[in-house]
């Protein structure tokens, strides 16, 4: 008996299913998503076996019969993919990267590749972008490789399946997600259906072989993996890439973790050779600061377990238009508004008619709530045009009353600070007897805004 087909509209964007074509994804609300595809309705059965998870037991067991060996990890040689991993990689696991393109996920899952073959280990690089030449010309530059790792030129989904079930290799990379296809799947490579569909086989040779799979995913201009948000919930790990692909640096953040948090990253630099790790972004952040010059203050930000420096900087000058603009390239710009009300009605700054654009250097994007006292030390900075001791480091919340409230982690981020030559911290006023005796640093604690504002006296 024929399987009867049915069409339904998909939205490129978020994945949103609708039985009818709209104009706007009712979802995300973005215009002209919708796409019509043909689906093939799947039996019960199929569908128990495409899910992609290990069979439940029949009978329902308690947490204490339940027994929990540690996951086997794997040691990628990479020690900032390690720490976004939790530690290393997963057996069995499947790992989702994006970024812009031209960011460097191809070459980081290449060297990852070649370090873990020269382990001994069996690997599998299959590329759906990229011919075979066009690889080698890219593995040239970063380095010699042995013969544990092999390459792979497809795009079907079934012949790949063969392939890995043949050569059993401990790890798989797939250049990317949005290249493959599954011949049962009606639609078109890289729609949501066959990304979806594809993600659903990988991830059933994953568990099932006990394979660590690593899936290369494009990102939309929003800067989301492209297509259905469904992709990100079947995978065990989320990691992002983040930078100017025209700057030096990268940033690797792990979004979601089921092995580990997802608050750590890892900072790379693009060179010819390829990525190479940098172990103390701090140092890496603050090259280049310029002396002398008002609207620069230096903070500190946790990421994880990780403190980083970060120099803030901020320009106010008066505006030539009746609507003053203000921008903010790394921070909220929300948060930095209202920071900006909160000066202009506690400490009386009147900065209604300036223009006023605050910066992270280095591209990074923070939104931790500890950045906003460096934010609003340089903004008074730039609007009294006093520049601040260079050997000054602040952090701390700052609350809609002007008041300082306390961070997480204040003894990591003062040791950090003194490691790199700072010698006088700005921190809450609760933690001020608390770190009171840490050698070489001297700690000014502040309970508001205002007290704040005694070092431009």
């Amino acid at each position: 008996m024929a399987v009867k087909m049915k069409t339904v509209f998909f939205c490129q964007n978020c994945g949103y299913e609708s039985s009818k074509w709209m104009g706007q994804c009712p979802s995300c609300r973005e215009w002209n998503t919708l796409v019509e595809e043909t689906v093939r309705p799947e039996s019960k059965v199929a569908g128990t076996r495409s899910s992609g998870v290990r069979a439940a037991t029949t009978e329902p067991q308690s947490l204490s019969s339940i027994t929990m060996e540690e996951e086997e990890r794997a040691d990628t040689h990479i020690e900032e993919l390690n720490r976004v991993l939790g530690g290393g990689l997963v057996r069995g696991s499947l790992t989702l990267v994006g970024g812009d393109p031209g960011i460097g996920k191809s070459t980081l899952l290449l060297q990852v590749a070649r370090n873990m073959a020269a382990d001994g280990r069996k690997m599998l690089y299959i590329s759906g972008e990229e011919s075979l030449r066009q690889i080698k010309i890219r593995a040239n530059r970063i380095g010699s490789f042995t013969d544990n790792l092999k390459f792979l030129c497809e795009t079907n989904l079934g012949t790949i399946e063969e392939v890995i079930r043949h050569t059993a290799p401990e790890i798989v990379v797939i250049d990317s997600i949005q290249t493959m296809y599954n011949e049962e799947v009606s639609s078109a490579p890289g729609s949501v259906s066959q990304v979806r569909e594809s993600t659903s086989v990988l991830l059933r040779i994953a568990k099932s072989m006990n394979i660590s799979i690593f899936i290369v995913g494009h990102v939309t201009k929003e800067g989301t993996v492209a297509g259905p948000r469904v992709l990100e919930h079947m995978v065990d790990t989320v990691l992002y890439f983040e930078g100017d692909r025209h700057a030096s640096y990268r940033i690797l953040r792990g979004v979601k973790n089921r092995f580990g948090s997802t608050n750590e990253i890892g900072v790379f630099e693009m060179r010819e050779e390829g990525l190479a790790e940098v172990k103390n972004p701090s140092e890496f952040m603050l090259d280049g600061r310029p002396v002398d010059a008002s609207g620069s203050v230096v903070t500190c930000s946790v990421e994880g377990t990780r403190p980083i420096l970060i120099e803030i900087q901020a320009l106010v000058c008066r505006s030539n238009f009746g609507f003053p603009r203000r921008q903010a390239n790394g921070a909220d710009f929300n948060r930095v508004n209202l920071l900006m009300a909160v000066l202009e009605k506690r400490i009386g700054l009147q900065m209604s008619d300036c223009d006023a654009y605050v910066n992270l250097a280095g591209g990074m994007r923070l939104a931790e709530p500890a950045l906003d006292l460096g934010i609003c030390l340089a903004i008074i900075s730039s609007f009294k045009n006093r520049p601040i001791d260079p050997q000054v480091v602040a952090f701390g919340e700052v609350g809609l009353s002007g008041e300082v409230r306390s961070v997480s982690m204040t003894e990591n981020r003062v040791m950090e600070a003194k490691k790199l030559g700072f010698t006088t911290c700005i921190l809450p006023k609760v933690y001020e007897s608390r770190l009171k005796n840490i050698e070489g640093m001297r700690i000014v604690g502040v309970r508001s805004v205002q007290d704040a504002m005694q070092i431009f006296s």
